[in-house]
């Protein structure tokens, strides 16, 4: 049998955490496998659907490198396969067409919970003769087509990751609704009724999605019967819960895939942490590895029934290792981005090679990408605000004398190497009689306005490049005064 396997994302919203992390497992399996990952959109909710949203999930999921092998496919160009059997359900009897109006749903829902009964269909029109159906019609009711459900049925599968599972008719909530009232004849199919038709005719293999769609399960089960098809093999797989064990949500500040991005996250570190989200490979020890090296261990033994903790922290953690093990030039194309936002111009100096020195200073200091703009900010800005730390540090005896001497030593220097820089300040150690301590705290605060930062030699070359530092060791000596 070849696994073929799908994602089949609806197109009211942006690409979700938990719908990513249900594509990786989907193209976990399909590559362990040596099969096919599908992409169906789901767009049957014309009201709520949006082409934005349906560009967005494609970029996500091919920012985070899950490359799908047919599609897309969308729901509403395929209406006429879902009218056609849908009509083969009701030329069989086992689908009706229902015309019990709002009003009388509601009363039945309301004489229900007064009697502390589960919301039901009761099925009322299950029978209608076609004299009654002919009354309905000309009262002008509009209709439902509903599925026939057995309240007696027992639907029972083995879940690749929850085991043995069952289901009694009985708790389906009766007859299911598989397409939306039509003015003329079938209207909209309903999403239980959709994906059915959709996964026989793309011939799925596998189902592969969260746990909350279980009592979905045994609903298009008995649809797949109904249809004479072959049933797929389904996997549940755990829900992302917040650190306190709820349900993840956006007040835990989980966001779009986009968001992710946007907030410096890379594509291949999300990836590698989303296959931690519920499964976790033989070697428990292994945290770093690609996608493409996770299918090659990837089984759903392995995925856990419990709900996956979403943790923030080893998202960083995973996010650092990412930055700090790429080329140089990678990670600086991944920064351009970050600084173009932050207003930061690529002007003065700052061509390739300076910006490859910055990243090279900066990278090691990253957790996420946006970190970038605030570690490099001194470098992109010719006046430097002074924290108060480094205001005092420049206020001290012969503070001023000092970076003299060094602005002095600059005078005849139009390049800078490190070996020039740490001969300049030998020649104000010895001439003015001051610690070289004193000289480097200065020019810390002097060139960066802070106490603490990245290697001091290094900024100053890459300050010295773009003619900045002078200007910051006059303005230092102001401050000073």
């Amino acid at each position: 049998m070849t696994v073929r396997v799908r994602i089949a994302p609806s197109p009211t919203g942006n690409l979700h955490i938990g719908t990513a992390r249900t594509a990786v497992f989907n193209w976990l399996f399909a590559r362990h496998h040596g099969g096919k990952f599908i992409l169906r959109i789901e767009d049957t909710d014309q009201e709520r659907s949006r082409p934005e949203y349906t560009e967005n999930i494609l970029a996500g999921l091919r920012w985070l490198g899950l490359n799908w092998d047919e599609g897309p496919f969308f729901q509403t160009e395929r209406l006429h396969f879902y009218k056609d059997a849908i009509q083969k359900l009701l030329d069989q009897g086992l689908a009706y067409r229902c015309y019990t109006t709002a009003e009388e749903l509601d009363a039945l829902r309301e004489s229900q919970k007064a009697r502390s009964e589960a919301p039901r269909y009761d099925n009322r029109h299950r029978n209608l003769t076609p004299e009654q159906e002919a009354a309905f019609q000309a009262e002008g009711r509009s209709f439902v087509i509903r599925f026939k459900i057995d309240d007696s049925r027992e639907i029972v599968w083995n879940d690749l990751v929850r085991g043995n599972m069952a289901w009694r008719g009985s708790d389906l909530g009766g007859d299911m609704v598989i397409a939306r009232a039509g003015s003329t004849g079938i209207g909209q199919p309903l999403y239980n009724f959709a994906v059915v038709i959709d996964d026989m005719d793309m011939q799925i293999s596998h189902v592969i999605r969260g746990e909350d769609h279980i009592a979905n399960t045994a609903k298009q089960i008995l649809l797949y019967e109904a249809l004479g098809a072959n049933v797929p093999e389904f996997a549940h797989t755990p829900l992302i819960l917040n650190m306190e064990g709820r349900k993840l949500s956006k007040r835990d500040g989980v966001t779009s895939i986009s968001e992710f991005a946007k907030m410096g996250f890379t594509a291949p570190a999300l990836a590698n942490y989303m296959t931690l989200l519920g499964w976790s490979p033989p070697d428990s020890t292994q945290e770093i590895f690609t996608l493409e090296e996770a299918a090659q261990q990837f089984s759903f033994e392995r995925v856990n029934k419990a709900g996956a903790k979403f943790d923030w922290a080893k998202l960083d953690w995973l996010n650092s290792q990412y930055i700090h093990s790429m080329p140089i030039d990678k990670v600086t194309d991944l920064l351009m981005p970050f600084w173009s936002e932050a207003g930061y111009k690529f002007v003065g100096g700052r061509e390739r090679p300076w910006l490859e020195q910055l990243v090279t200073l900066i990278a090691p200091s990253l957790t996420r990408l946006t970190d970038a703009v605030a570690m490099s900010q001194l470098f992109f800005t010719d006046v430097v605000e002074f924290s108060d730390e480094a205001k005092t540090q420049l206020q001290q005896d012969g503070v001023g004398a000092a970076l003299q001497g060094v602005l002095t030593g600059l005078e005849n220097q139009a390049q800078l190497e490190v070996s020039d820089a740490q001969g300049i300040i030998k020649q104000v150690v010895k001439a003015q009689g001051v610690k070289k301590g004193l000289i480097m705290r200065s020019l810390r605060a002097a060139f960066t306005g802070e106490m603490h930062g990245p290697d001091l030699m290094q900024s100053w070359l890459l300050l010295h490049e773009i003619g900045l530092d002078k200007p910051r060791l006059e303005n230092a000596i102001a401050v000073g005064k």
